[in-house]
Formats: structure tokens, sequence, C-alpha cells
């Protein structure tokens, strides 16, 4: 099998070939057109018109009897259960030929479009129908909403036992190729959050950079932890960054992978303008452009479920 858009040359020559050509030669229904059918057609379909059931009321309209819902004229003819598992006598027929060649240029999926019927007398019980269907057109390759595909509409006509031309009904389908299902993205992994830590990614999706205080003598430490190390104090608040920094070291890594992320890793220590320093991602710049001492200024990593995180990017250049 080649794909849609790599198909054998003569491919569209041989598809094309198609038009004109039959694909179901006239078919007799397996029952003629009788009341039990009928009436189990307007219960399951609610339509409650007497003169489908009623011969003395579809009389009263100058019709000599019952007759049969119009939009029933296909399934008189369509196969049973039994005949659709079963290989078709005589081998195969157009219709399998025209899939098989829709399947060889990648076309292996199906969907109805549209069905338009013209119908030229009423059906009664007694009537035999027969169906024969040709191809009227397949359409060049279009890309669709489900994929790739080609519109194929058939003209069917339903004849009654002496021949006659009861019905006719364009069927269009589209025969498409799936496009390729996109695998969800991997997640992030997951900080390890506790009481020391929590309010720094409380406060990140918030989009607030916020850093962890000593109370007794405003030494700002990150990342945050229980104890001062310049008082040893266990009392803490927080002060919010304005975000801008200084590339203080970086590295870029190539491994290991992960694949939640772009590979390679741009990961930097900022030196924040209030004095601490922290460990976090770059983004907006390739790798050979980062410098120490660049200035940066904060940015923030959305992802779905996962925790807001902020990163940083290089500071807007100001216009001379």
């Amino acid at each position: 099998m080649t794909g849609h858009g790599e198909h054998q040359p003569g491919y569209e020559e041989r598809l094309q070939a198609f038009t004109g050509r039959e694909l179901r030669a006239r078919t007799p229904a397996q029952d003629p057109v009788n009341r039990p059918m009928i009436r189990h057609w307007a219960e399951a379909m609610g339509d409650t018109n007497p003169v489908y059931t009623d011969d003395a009321a579809a009389r009263a309209t100058g019709r000599a009897g019952v007759v049969a819902p119009a939009s029933m004229v296909q399934a008189w003819t369509m196969r049973g259960y039994a005949a659709t598992v079963a290989p078709p006598p005589g081998g195969p027929t157009g219709f399998d030929e025209l899939t098989a060649l829709l399947d060889e240029g990648g076309y292996t999926s199906v969907v109805a479009t549209d069905s338009e019927f013209t119908f030229l007398r009423e059906l009664a019980p007694g009537d035999h129908i027969a169906v024969r269907e040709t191809v009227e057109s397949l359409s060049p390759e279009k890309r669709t909403g489900l994929g790739a595909g080609r519109f194929v509409t058939t003209l069917k006509t339903y004849t009654d036992e002496h021949g006659e031309t009861v019905a006719t009904q364009r069927w269009r389908t589209l025969r498409f190729a799936p496009a390729p299902e996109q695998a969800p993205p991997a997640p992030r992994p997951r900080p390890a959050v506790n009481r020391d830590n929590a309010f720094f990614f409380e406060g990140a999706n918030q989009h607030r950079l916020l850093i962890q205080r000593c109370a007794r003598c405003s030494v700002l430490r990150h990342p945050p932890g229980p104890c001062c190390p310049e008082c040893q104090s266990l009392e803490w608040d927080t002060a919010e960054a304005c975000g801008h920094g200084r590339i203080y070291s970086f590295v870029v890594n190539h491994h290991p992978r992960h694949p939640a992320f772009e590979s390679p890793y741009l990961v930097a220590v900022v030196e924040l303008t209030e004095g601490t320093r922290l460990i976090t991602g770059l983004t907006g710049v390739a790798p050979d452009d980062v410098t120490i001492g660049m200035p940066v200024v904060l940015d923030w990593l959305d992802s779905g479920p996962d925790p807001t995180l902020p990163v940083f990017r290089p500071a807007p250049t100001e216009a001379p």
C-alpha cells in the first residue's frame, strides 16, 4: 500500500477509469414489497400516515391501496446480515475492485456525506424491486477535517419487476486517509511540594515570584528551607521579586533526555535584582547566544495540569 500523495504512476488514470463503470449489476431484492415490513418501518419511524397501513384511508386519497413510504426504496434492496459476511458469488465485484484501489491509495476510511433521492412512483405490496449501481464521479484529492480524501459519487437506479425505473439515488461518500493520531504531550516531572516550599508554587500559579525572607534579619534565601542560614531563626515571610536579573552561570544539558522537554535544555543560575539566586530554565534564546551577565526577565511556563513554573528570557534591548 502506498500513502496518499505517494501513488504509483498511473494511479489517477486507473482511478478515473471507474467513472461510468458498473459497481453492482442489477440485483433483485430478496423479498417483494410487503405489508409487514411497511408496518414495522412506519412504527420504527413514528410515521402515523394511514396510507401506509389502511387500505380504506389509502383509497380515500385516490390510491388503489396501501403504499410503502418512499424512503423505504433502499431498504427493500439492502442485503441481510448473512449476505454481508459471506463472500460475494462469482468473485469480486466492481465495488470490491474500487475499494481495493482506494485502499491502495491510502483512502482506507469512509463516511457518508450525501444521499439525494428522486422518486418516480410509489411502491405497493407485490412490487419486486431491483437495484443497479454505477460510478458517477470520483473527485481529485481534497484536504478535509478528517484527512486527505476523495469524494466518490455513485448512482443507484431502482427498477420494478418490469424493468421500469421507480427511483434513483445519488449517493456520495468520502473515502479518506485518516490523519495520524497525535500522542498527548508527556507530563513534566512534578516537583516535591512540602510545607517549606508550598508558598513558592502557590505564588507561581498566580504568576508571582515569591522568595523566602527571614523575619528576623531580612535575608532572602532560595531554595526555601525551615531555618535562616545567617541567624538560624525559624520565623520567615516572603518578598515578591520584580522579575529582573542576570545570568550568573549556565549549562547546556543534552542528557538525559525527557519527552516533556525540547533538547538541549538551557539551565541557568539567575541572580535576581534582589540579590538571591535561583536555578531556572532559559527560553527564547539559542544556547550559543547565552553569555554570563546577560540581563534576563521573568516569564512563566504554563502547561495544562502541570504546575506553573518561572523561567527567564533575555531582557528586551533598549533602543539607543
